[in-house]
């Protein structure tokens, strides 16, 4: 599924899908092959998310890999479930009380081995077709960073050359890059952000009543740690 406004998406994280975030048309083209690959080991949907008005409404050359790349990456499909016209059946989308939880139950836990799956098969694109696609978080320039932005979406271009005129002018800054949002990476933002002093989440949502939404699950990670997580909503 594609999802090409970012509030309405972040309106979703909750929903029980996996969110994976595209910097560029490319890249939105690229997951969108990982996420037929997840969505059939897991037998969860998948929303690949891109800007709308900025991404959705750009022209720009891709590369479009040829079916035989896309049958080589992706495995045989086997759906477990099926309709099948001779031995008809009612599937359901509601569960009864005395099961919601553990229906939410599962899905938390196929999204946490999604965490374990998605390194490795973008690892396994990169290989297969040449290019960065996908993965958890992308970092930028954040090895001796004092300041590291966090973003995510078509907007990190832009922050990425902001940081390289910074650091230019001798400032110690850099990006933090998150690729998916659900599952949250909480491990890998930890690593990514520990030796920052402070850390600021460019929002391009507004949750109505608390604020950022991905800066609170950014201080989630930080839980425990006296790194400051300011918020800039720029949506």
């Amino acid at each position: 599924n594609i999802w090409n406004d970012h509030s309405d998406a972040m309106s979703m994280s909750e929903s029980g899908w996996l969110q994976l975030f595209a910097e560029t048309n490319q890249e939105a083209l690229d997951l969108h092959i990982q996420a037929f690959r997840l969505a059939e080991e897991l037998s969860l949907p998948v929303m690949v998310c891109m800007d709308g008005f900025i991404l959705t409404h750009a022209y720009e050359r891709v590369d479009m890999p040829t079916q035989e790349q896309v049958d080589a990456y992706l495995p045989p499909f086997n759906p477990r479930q099926i309709l099948d016209p001779a031995e008809p059946v009612s599937i359901g989308a509601m569960v009864g009380p005395e099961a919601f939880t553990e229906v939410r139950y599962l899905a938390h836990v196929k999204q946490m081995q999604a965490l374990e799956l998605i390194p490795g098969w973008a690892a396994e694109f990169r290989r297969a077709f040449g290019r960065e696609a996908g993965g958890l978080v992308h970092a930028y320039r954040i090895e001796d960073a004092e300041t590291v932005v966090v973003a995510l979406g078509s907007v990190l271009g832009t922050v990425k050359d902001t940081v390289d005129e910074l650091r230019s002018r001798g400032v110690r800054i850099g990006v933090l890059g998150i690729a998916c949002f659900r599952p949250w990476p909480l491990a890998a933002v930890q690593q990514a952000l520990a030796g920052a002093k402070r850390v600021i989440v460019l929002e391009k949502s507004l949750a109505v009543g608390i604020g950022g939404i991905v800066s609170t699950n950014v201080r989630t990670a930080l839980a425990g740690h006296a790194t400051p997580v300011h918020t800039v909503v720029a949506g």
